[in-house]
């Protein structure tokens, strides 16, 4: 399959209605399963999935979950880590009728609460090594827990007949599949309803995206429970007839390991993986060279990271943008289209982008703006929150909140979130450009940029950096190296050192979890 450039950001939306457009998510496995029953779907360790077995592992899971009393439409809640059981419950509860709350598995019996209160599931199915927190969550909102065990469950799935359910209650393209809860940084988690037809055409679009391919191996180090993982990884290997090899939880040497042993040729990660790989002293050590393309996503990624991986790992690395409510992918860029580091690209097939101002009106190329999205992979709206749904989509268009550029070639750049500008005396600072600059210091192997109060300025700009292993580099030497590049403003007035930044189950960075040490060190006068 050739890499398929995607229209222009005033291409048409995708009709529902589109030819070839499956009825729904399990659609996909289904077809897949009939052209290559025996081509591995999913793979951890040594523990080995065909599309036959999943095919028949799920519709047999949908027979179960009806005899606990799931109905076509209910929500299942589901906690489990990254194993070849999330893939057989995921498409069974599809199959059944029902919709996906995938929940992160590391969540405590507090933030289970919540999601459980909001999404009021039929039954919650959890891993069986987390189950205090999930019991006490389940425990608080009366929700019925049913603990994963793989032996137990083969054993119980192994009793339901194996071909698929004759019914799913009608549900359809435009049918809720799965309830995907924000991070939560501006409140309490979300759930963003997506819909059949909002991930199988993300799926697709991600196929076209990478140039995916029957046998493709694709590096499975993202949770499946987030919609990147979800869709870009599992539904996209299911689409195509690619096996997804699954790591528990991301390490870099780890990674580079199964890199290796199972041939991967898509690597799929946030830039914190990048970096780590990258910059991971026996990285050398390993095999890389199946790797054929990557893509890049949840955060901006470092030009100079980007620059190293494609050098050092001899691969295309590829730059997308997305969010859950997005489905996710809604911008990237493509192997056979001229790239520049730090963009993402044009939008993927049936969407569309605008850089829009605070009325709504789309601004000159070039100008910053908040990034607007329309198209088949806009959510259907927030569960049960239609207040909230009303004022996030409006006439159609996503409103992202997120600051963003587009160039004259209809590239566009994101500059930061807008809830992260840092205003230092009037003038605007993105944290992005700040960090692309720390960056490209020799010493530096990650940082983050955050605003700080500031009694004259309003606010002044801080940096939080990890430095290389083996590297020394005091707060000092990288605040002036800063400062040689960037204008008077931008440079950070405090900087320190730390061993580690506080990240997401992704690996993206936390910004509003940094801690600003008390004792201010490197910081001059103002």
């Amino acid at each position: 399959m050739s890499v398929v450039p995607a229209p222009s950001d005033r291409s048409a939306d995708l009709p529902p209605g589109a030819p070839g457009l499956p009825h729904g998510i399990p659609d996909l496995l289904t077809a897949t399963a009939a052209r290559c029953p025996a081509h591995p779907v999913l793979r951890l360790d040594e523990e080995v999935l065909s599309f036959a077995d999943l095919e028949a592992h799920s519709a047999r899971a949908a027979h179960w979950l009806a005899a606990l009393g799931v109905a076509p439409g209910d929500r299942v809640a589901v906690l489990l880590p990254n194993v070849p059981e999330f893939a057989v419950l995921y498409y069974g509860i599809l199959r059944a009728g029902a919709v996906v709350v995938p929940m992160n598995p590391l969540l405590k019996a507090r933030e289970i609460e919540h999601c459980l209160g909001d999404a009021r599931p039929a039954v919650l199915l959890a891993w069986h090594t987390g189950d205090e927190e999930a019991a006490e969550g389940a425990r608080r909102t009366g929700t019925r827990l049913v603990a994963v065990e793989p032996a137990a469950l083969a054993a119980v799935l192994a009793e339901q007949p194996a071909d698929p359910p004759t019914a799913a209650g009608g549900r359809g393209g435009e049918d809720t599949a799965v309830i995907l809860y924000t991070s939560g940084t501006t409140g309490a988690p979300k759930g963003a309803e997506l819909t059949h037809r909002n991930i199988v055409c993300n799926a697709r679009a991600g196929v076209q995206v990478l140039g995916l391919v029957e046998r493709d191996v694709i590096f499975g180090g993202l949770p499946l429970f987030h919609s990147f993982g979800q869709v870009i990884g599992l539904n996209c290997a299911v689409a195509v007839g690619a096996c997804l090899t699954l790591v528990r939880r991301f390490d870099p040497l780890a990674a580079l390991a199964v890199i290796q042993r199972d041939r991967v040729s898509v690597f799929l990660g946030v830039p914190t993986m990048y970096t780590l790989m990258l910059t991971h002293p026996r990285r050398a050590g390993h095999d890389v060279s199946s790797l054929r393309v990557c893509l890049g996503g949840g955060a901006p990624m470092p030009p100079e990271v980007l620059r190293g991986f494609e050098t050092d790992f001899d691969c295309v690395v590829l730059e997308g943008y997305g969010l859950s409510e997005s489905s996710p992918l809604a911008c990237a860029n493509r192997s056979d289209r001229a790239r520049t580091a730090g963009t993402i690209g044009i939008p993927v097939e049936g969407v569309r982008m605008r850089i829009v101002d605070e009325s709504g009106r789309e601004v000159p190329d070039g100008t910053v703006g908040e990034v607007v999205i329309r198209g088949h992979n806009v959510m259907k709206g927030y569960w049960g929150r239609p207040d909230t749904t009303a004022r996030t989509v409006r006439d159609g268009w996503l409103h992202t909140g997120d600051l963003g550029t587009r160039d004259e070639r209809g590239d566009f750049r994101i500059v930061d979130r807008r809830k992260d500008v840092i205003i230092r005396g009037g003038f605007n600072v993105y944290p992005r450009e700040v960090e692309d600059v720390l960056y490209e210091h020799p010493a530096v192997a990650e940082a983050t940029v955050i605003g700080v109060p500031h009694p004259t300025h309003g606010q002044e700009v801080a940096a939080a950096v990890v430095l290389r292993e083996g590297a020394a580099a005091t707060p000092e030497e990288i605040r002036g190296f800063v400062r040689e590049r960037v204008a008077p403003y931008k440079y950070p007035r405090l900087v320190w050192t730390v061993d580690a930044l506080p990240k997401g189950p992704t690996g993206k960075i936390l910004k509003r979890e940094v801690v600003v040490p008390a004792a201010e060190p490197g910081r001059p006068g103002s």
